[in-house]
């Protein structure tokens, strides 16, 4: 990758704009009549921050900014033009870049580094409907924190992608820069000896965050220390070393909990295996009884399945693959219970037998449904040349969703329908040095996952955005692999689709108070 200095920045999925409204009385003193349905608007700014993307020396990082035309909707027919801003303005977005001090990129070792350069003016998205990338390599490289307003807002996404080809933090790390939130749930996380992983918190505000880290193994919560008031100062990150937390560290499986006493963070798990390489975990799906774990790669060597159950009841969850010609249950491994507040693993050997395939999880006994939370381990490759992804459990793609990043050749679109059949609109946006946008509505059958490689822009140059809109049916559940081999490691990482929350429910209030005599 050529080195280049750190010139982006972009913003992501949406902050609300109107959440409620005040009730009127009329002079009369009757009440006011009620509000009307709500409508559903483009926001009109966003926000997102990116960890520090790696602490390799030799570590290559592409910043993919991207958002889609459209608003939106659901309905795949929306349009670019002045969406998410009365005047129609797009406001380009800032970078604001510090690392907390006493931390470091290098992951919080004690040390207190030196505060990385502020970078200079961020390239930005100056349309809808066009990539921009930048690239930034070594491990100097800070955390970042943005905001986008106008008709860039809706649906703005940004994709970290980082190749590091040596060294213990070897591999390729995939990562869509979050959404600061106040709860995330991290299943497949570890405190194992070989294991090192780094809870990252990145405070995008101009006050103070103050967040809990709860750590719960197979036999309950770890007993843990300096995991409660964590203080992640103003416009700054911190990243945490999760065997440091506990003197139960050696656990394999670990389900990691973050939640904010004040404030907000956003935060993702850096996971580096000293003999299988290394990846993101990615926040996972809200607790719900069943959930949908998308995109498994076809020539998977190994896939472990975590889950943990935060509530007060036991889940005994029936365990499906969802394949292109249909659902089946696996070879010996058709079922998994979850204790309550307890961590739950599985290895599922041969699971995709050579076809890309779809993990699905529901109650076993349908009347007694318990929410769980989970996530994948998967690995591809065999002895020295291996390496490491995580698929966090999804939610549906309610309106539209979008993985930047793409490359033409490499990425393996994956669409899951575990209901009713679905059709949806997939668009490949232009290349980020080139090409035209090309779409396709894709059906898929009822109980299978559809599989995509050949949804490419035409004439492109450079990487393009995939972006998922439902039309109509059952629900949808997609995920998007890159793999990049690299000197005979597949290198690979596994993204899914988060709905981008490119709009929000308004209410239109109505109120007649009539005339005084």
């Amino acid at each position: 990758m050529k080195r280049t200095t750190l010139s982006l920045i972009a913003g992501a999925t949406a902050l609300a704009a109107v959440t409620g409204f005040a009730a009127l009385t009329a002079p009369d003193g009757t009440a006011a009549p009620e509000a009307k349905a709500t409508t559903r608007l483009p926001v009109e700014r966003a926000g997102l921050v990116c960890p520090v993307p790696s602490t390799s020396e030799v570590a290559e990082t592409l910043y993919t900014s991207y958002t889609p035309t459209g608003t939106g909707t659901g309905t795949g027919t929306g349009t670019s033009t002045g969406a998410g801003s009365a005047a129609g303005k797009a406001e380009p977005p800032t970078a604001l870049l510090r690392t907390a001090a006493g931390a470091t990129p290098s992951g919080g070792t004690g040390k207190t580094g030196k505060t990385p350069k502020a970078a200079k003016a961020p390239a930005t998205v100056t349309a809808p409907g066009k990539p921009v990338t930048a690239e930034a390599d070594g491990a100097s490289v800070p955390a970042l924190t943005g905001s986008a307003t106008g008709a860039l807002a809706p649906g703005w996404t940004v994709q970290q992608t980082t190749v590091v080809p040596a060294g213990g933090a070897r591999g390729l790390l995939g990562l869509g820069c979050g959404v600061p939130d106040t709860d995330f749930w991290f299943p497949a996380a570890s405190t194992a000896k070989d294991r090192q992983d780094y809870v990252h918190l990145t405070n995008p505000d101009d006050t103070a965050a103050v967040a809990d880290i709860e750590l719960y193994g197979p036999e309950g919560l770890l007993k843990s220390q300096f995991t409660e008031g964590i203080p992640v100062p103003a416009r700054s990150t911190v990243p945490v070393l999760l065997s440091t937390l506990t003197s139960e560290a050696g656990r394999k499986d670990v389900t990691v909990h973050v939640t904010t006493r004040s404030g907000r963070v956003g935060a993702a798990v850096a996971a580096a295996d000293d003999k299988l390489g290394s990846d993101w975990i990615a926040p996972a799906a809200d607790p719900a009884s069943s959930a949908v774990l998308p995109g498994i790669p076809a020539d998977a060597t190994s896939v472990r399945l975590v889950a943990f159950a935060p509530g007060e009841e036991d889940a005994d969850l029936k365990v499906q693959l969802v394949t292109a010609s249909g659902t089946i249950v696996p070879a010996g491994a058709d079922s998994l219970h979850v204790k309550s507040g307890m961590t739950a693993a599985a290895d599922l050997p041969d699971l995709t037998r050579g076809a890309v395939g779809s993990l699905l999880l529901t109650p076993s006994d349908p009347k007694k449904p318990t929410p769980v939370v989970a996530a994948l381990q998967v690995v591809r490759g065999k002895g020295a040349n291996t390496e490491i992804a995580f698929i966090p459990a999804t939610a549906a793609v309610s309106a539209r969703a979008t993985v930047a990043d793409n490359r033409a050749k490499g990425s393996t679109l994956s669409l899951t329908a575990p209901g009713a059949e679905a059709r949806v609109k997939v668009t490949a946006s232009a290349g980020s040095a080139g090409g035209t946008p090309v779409s396709r509505t894709v059906t898929v059958k009822a109980g299978t996952t559809k599989v995509l490689t050949d949804l490419v822009p035409g004439g492109l140059k450079g990487s393009y955005a995939l972006t998922v809109e439902p039309l109509s049916g059952g629900k949808v559940h997609a995920a998007r692999t890159l793999a990049l081999p690299e000197d005979g490691v597949p290198m690979f990482t596994v993204q899914t689709f988060v709905d981008d929350r490119g709009t929000v429910e308004v209410p239109s209030a109505h109120q007649d108070l009539g005339v005084l005599d």
